[in-house]
């Protein structure tokens, strides 16, 4: 396992190889409810394994129904996660001292865009949570696409 990963961290996602996945938005959104969807988000959380779980520090996962753009951003932009915060491997001693958590929110509406299944949600849900946590671990956009993670 390379180096710059956290500990039981997968390093390939099941499934990457897109094979019978329909990411065509003519057949989008994928109709599920906020409960369902936020039970999808438990269960990928769930699926970390507990060692690596347990190394997370002060953060805190929310589920928001779209991404904002910001004033300087693209107004198109499209977001499925978002990791707002100071990874593990920039906090130095001092950082806890009124340090408000880290913020990871899963956007609802643009996954179910993508999706055609049920088994799309789950899988991009999870693809989502663990590339958000991922950051939060001081992993880059650019590793993370390199390891099937993007």
């Amino acid at each position: 396992m390379p180096a710059s990963l956290p500990p039981g961290l997968p390093i390939v996602p099941s499934g990457n190889d897109d094979a019978g996945h329909n990411h065509d938005r003519h057949h989008g959104p994928f109709p599920m409810s906020e409960d369902e969807f936020e039970a999808a988000v438990g269960d990928a959380l769930d699926r970390i394994p507990p060692e690596l779980a347990k190394t997370m520090n002060n953060v805190a996962v929310f589920i928001e129904d779209d991404y904002t753009p910001q004033p300087d951003e693209d107004p198109d932009t499209v977001l499925l996660g978002l990791y707002e915060g100071v990874p593990l491997t920039e906090r130095d001693s001092w950082w806890d001292a009124g340090s408000l958590p880290d913020r990871i929110t899963i956007y609802r509406q643009p996954i179910l865009d993508l999706c055609a299944s049920r088994e799309d949600v789950v899988e991009e849900v999870t693809v989502t949570v663990v590339h958000e946590i991922a950051h939060h671990f001081g992993i880059s956009d650019e590793r993370l696409h390199d390891l099937g993670w993007g």
